[in-house]
């Protein structure tokens, strides 16, 4: 029996619930303000924000609607209409600084790709250290009531001035935590340094809450919490003469149950499983998982396009989703020649690859999330598309919501003496402006290639179905 044999027979219902950032019309696009990475922690009651200027915002569960006392019916009405959660801001920090090339003297442009929760052995709710990555990889904490003023790049208070009243802070919080202050306040830990010559592209904490990987291009790297200016290096890919390199790391990710697995993949579209019992460096598999379209026909383009950009165990550790350029795969992790299930995502562009590759569009990396559940996957695309599948539910297409709003600007690249505004200052829901679209069946394929607007990063909230999307420096959720 398929593992989505069960899957609901009725796909779900989406609908919009808040955007956070929302830019005024002729407020231009600031390159830094673009959000890289998104991610909710393990309880999803936080949500983590990453942009291209080195920032992490963090926004917290908002149950403030839900606490106040009304009549019968409207507490009926918000139960029926709204059991999903909504956040607002809590505090943001700066994770990185711009980096230099000093062998060529210019500027690089700072990314940051993921922003993940670190599993502790006592879950502390009110301060859950994160950890960003970049050339360098930082740990930090929220520590409420810390009493230290806020950076002089005015970050924290920018936040506040720009927060509209009824958003800020209560002065009494007592009965909200217990007395402690909201939001928090952010400080630096940990840093792991130099242990990369290319900028890291994942990092996975492991199930024995005591190791993490970080991954670059060529190696992975395996760190102590507690130890940060040592790891060892479990996989070397860089072969001796550079010009003989044919395969690169895209993405790598612990076991969710057995902390001696790990899985990684690559540009050639094939995903490793190692056992770090085996040996110390990790340089031959225990299982890879390919496609047979991974090593057909092979082509200039399918050579690019088979590189897969992200990958994701579910909750059962049975299972695991990968998403290259073309499509979404859903793999058992006891059968490796072929995927449970495959969702088709940009097949209509196969015949424009040649005008793909000339515009860098065939290079763009989506990402990919599951249910708390797993039955249903997401992720995103081109025109500011959310691609949702539920195998099972009988629509092979699954469903496609189109994000609507004040998009689709050029991002104007800031001046180094500009003074760096706040990235989701705006956090009010925009309702009349953004609202989700399902397309029918005849909707045009033209309507699907608006090339200058995808939607990269996706995040499904751990115990509810609510999907996070990054479009531009917006973040719109939707719940179902």
């Amino acid at each position: 029996m398929a593992y989505y044999d069960s899957a609901p027979s009725v796909p779900l219902l989406w609908n919009f619930s808040q955007v956070l950032g929302q830019q005024l019309p002729n407020e231009p696009l600031q390159n830094d303000d673009i959000i890289t990475t998104i991610a909710f922690d393990k309880l999803g009651d936080h949500l983590a924000v990453g942009d291209r200027g080195g920032r992490v915002v963090i926004f917290g569960r908002d149950d403030r609607k839900k606490n106040v006392s009304s009549n019968r019916r409207d507490l009926e009405q918000r139960d029926f209409a709204s059991q999903h959660p909504e956040f607002r801001y809590k505090t943001e920090f700066q994770s990185h600084e711009p980096e230099f090339d000093y062998l060529k003297n210019v500027e690089i442009e700072e990314k940051i790709n993921k922003v993940k929760e670190h599993k502790v052995k006592q879950v502390i709710e009110m301060a859950p250290p994160l950890c960003s990555e970049n050339m360098l990889l930082a740990e930090s904490s929220f520590v409420p009531g810390l009493e230290t003023k806020s950076a002089a790049n005015g970050y924290r208070l920018e936040w506040i001035e720009k927060m509209p009243q009824n958003f800020l802070p209560p002065q009494d919080v007592d009965s909200e935590i217990g007395g402690m202050e909201d939001p928090f306040r952010a400080k630096r830990q940990k840093v792991y340094a130099y242990a990369h010559s290319f900028n890291i592209n994942s990092i996975s904490n492991n199930s024995d809450y005591e190791t993490f990987v970080s991954a670059d291009d060529l190696r992975i790297n395996l760190w102590n919490l507690e130890v940060s200016d040592q790891c060892f290096n479990i996989i070397d890919m860089k072969p001796s003469n550079m010009e003989d390199l044919t395969e690169v790391i895209t993405s790598a990710e612990f076991h969710p149950l057995h902390c001696n697995l790990l899985a990684y993949s690559s540009s050639q579209g094939l995903i490793r499983l190692s056992d770090l019992r085996h040996s110390a460096i990790c340089d031959h598999a225990s299982r890879i998982f390919q496609h047979g379209e991974s090593y057909g026909s092979k082509s200039f383009f399918t050579e690019i396009t088979s590189s897969i950009s992200d990958i994701k165990f579910l909750n059962d550790g049975q299972h695991l989703i990968s998403r290259n350029y073309m499509n979404m795969k859903l793999w058992d992790m006891r059968k490796e020649s072929s995927p449970v299930a495959i969702f088709k995502i940009h097949e209509h562009l196969r015949p424009k690859l040649p005008e793909l590759y000339n515009n860098d569009c065939i290079f763009d990396k989506f990402e990919c999330c599951f249910s708390g559940d797993g039955l249903h996957f997401a992720t995103g695309s081109y025109s500011n598309i959310l691609r949702i599948f539920s195998p099972g539910s009988g629509r092979e297409e699954g469903i496609k919501l189109e994000i609507r709003g004040n998009f689709n600007r050029k991002a104007i690249r800031q001046p180094k003496s500009r003074a760096r505004r706040s990235s989701l200052s705006n956090i009010m829901p925009r309702g009349i402006y953004h609202h989700a679209h399902v397309y029918s069946e005849s909707s045009s394929i033209d309507s699907l290639c608006n090339l200058s607007s995808k939607l990269l990063q996706v995040a499904w909230h751990p115990t509810c179905n609510l999907v996070a999307c990054a479009v531009e420096s917006s973040l719109v959720l939707y719940y179902a």
